[in-house]
């Protein structure tokens, strides 16, 4: 079925004008909206749309609506286009803040009616909660660091001896040798929110593609840094101000890039690896 088709029966409206951007289609409707069609695997639609229903909370950041959804084809609200200036910026950091106030069922819990058999990316991820009492770090390490590293080494994305160096960082943060910072409740996360996946449009900074469940807010905001959000200091100097972020936050950067790398170890390799080395000896 062609994305038009699929977007004719997801909406109940002609496709009037198609155009292919690569993994999605941008559809113009007979009233005239803008739409956004992808297909994909059913768990990772499924999944997908879990997380934009789940992430859209009043006063958070721009989510596409999303208009439909099958085992084939997604389909949701496309976004403008325009600048990220810095009162976006700022109400891009206040709109976070209160998403991930909103907050989780429990760390690793996925969105509700969101699969467990998940995806950030083109990497499985599993959304399993963690037991009530599980500290952040232990389930961090157990259910979003450790796993893979298994993955990047079996698909020759990391070496043994760079597994060992992040599994020993591990071990140290579990063991209560290295700063992981205070306690928090789990927060609702965006989990892939590096700067491909926030558009700005002329109404804000809008948030797509969500791998989305509970963790640690902190994990969101380290994953902006990680390839160079535009105006960061404006986004996060308005999160600390709506929501103080605990102090020290700028020193375990490190250790909440360690998931996004390794998945990226996973998937592409290359220099991958060694950042996350780097980010477990800065622990």
């Amino acid at each position: 079925m062609s994305a038009s088709d699929a977007v004719a029966r997801l909406t109940g409206h002609g496709v009037v004008r198609a155009r292919s951007l690569g993994a999605v289609t941008r559809c113009t409707l007979d009233d005239d909206r803008e739409v956004m069609a992808k297909t994909g695997a059913p768990t990772a639609l499924a999944a997908e749309a879990a997380g934009l229903r789940w992430l859209a909370v009043p006063g958070g950041p721009g989510v596409p609506e999303v208009l439909g959804v099958d085992e084939s084809w997604l389909v949701s609200d496309a976004v403008g286009e325009g600048s990220p200036s810095g009162g976006a910026a700022e109400a891009f950091g206040r709109g976070l803040a209160t998403m991930h106030a909103a907050g989780a069922p429990a760390f690793g819990s996925p969105p509700p009616g969101g699969p467990a058999d998940a995806w950030i990316g083109g990497a499985p991820m599993r959304n399993d909660p963690a037991p009530e009492g599980t500290r952040w770090i232990d389930w961090y390490v157990g259910s979003r660091v450790l796993p893979y590293v298994r993955l990047a080494v079996d698909r020759g994305g990391m070496s043994s001896s760079q597994a060992a160096q992040v599994e020993d960082g591990c071990a140290r943060l579990t063991g209560g040798d290295a700063d992981a910072g205070p306690d928090e409740p789990p927060a609702r996360l965006h989990g892939d929110l590096w700067t491909g996946n926030v558009l700005w449009a002329g109404d804000g900074a809008w948030v797509i593609d969500p791998a989305a469940h509970g963790g640690h807010r902190e994990t969101d905001l380290a994953m902006l840094a990680l390839f160079g959000c535009p105006q960061l200091d404006a986004v996060l100097g308005a999160y600390d101000e709506a929501s103080p972020l605990a102090a020290g936050r700028s020193d375990r950067v490190g250790l909440h890039q360690l998931f996004p790398l390794l998945v990226h170890a996973a998937l592409f390799g290359g220099g991958y690896a060694a950042s996350a080395c780097r980010a477990a000896r800065s622990l």
